[in-house]
């Protein structure tokens, strides 16, 4: 289930990330090691993620993913290993928020696609999705919050 949308304007956000071009059958292997690479370099740094983790997808091709794994920061993070400085850029976008399991965004994504058409406007090519609570946080994925964001077509 998704909350209704709305249209946001997001601001530039610091990150640190590690770029990814992946199968899509490979997207739960990846995510555990890429976040525990990506949280040992922060804390050598002495750097604290200042909210939730995200992936930002910059094409969803059938077949492979292409994005980067990323927590916010305040400082910027030195590159170590495929850990790197980036920039989550500032759009209008159109945001929702997914109830339940992740097995819930492929059906997900669709109703916020069709939401941004019905209001007259065009989603972009890339999408955000910001894991306010997860299997970390709580077992039960009825629990679980997962904050979407499509960036809106110019």
């Amino acid at each position: 289930m998704i909350d209704t949308p709305t249209f946001v304007t997001t601001t530039a956000q610091r990150t640190a990330v590690i770029r990814l071009e992946i199968p899509r059958s490979e997207i739960q292997r990846v995510m555990g090691p890429g976040l525990a690479e990506l949280h040992a370099a922060l804390g050598a740094q002495g750097l604290t993620p200042t909210g939730p983790w995200f992936s930002h997808h910059f094409r969803m091709r059938p077949d492979v993913f292409e994005f980067e794994i990323g927590m916010p920061i305040d400082a910027s993070v030195k590159p170590v290993g495929r850990v790197i400085p980036s920039e989550l850029p500032a759009v209008a976008a159109a945001r929702t928020i997914l109830h339940g399991g992740y097995e819930n965004l492929a059906g997900a994504w669709p109703k916020l696609d069709a939401w941004i058409v019905a209001q007259g406007k065009k989603p972009g090519p890339a999408l955000r999705e910001t894991y306010l609570v997860g299997p970390d946080a709580d077992p039960d994925p009825r629990a679980w919050r997962t904050e979407l964001t499509r960036p809106l077509a110019t």
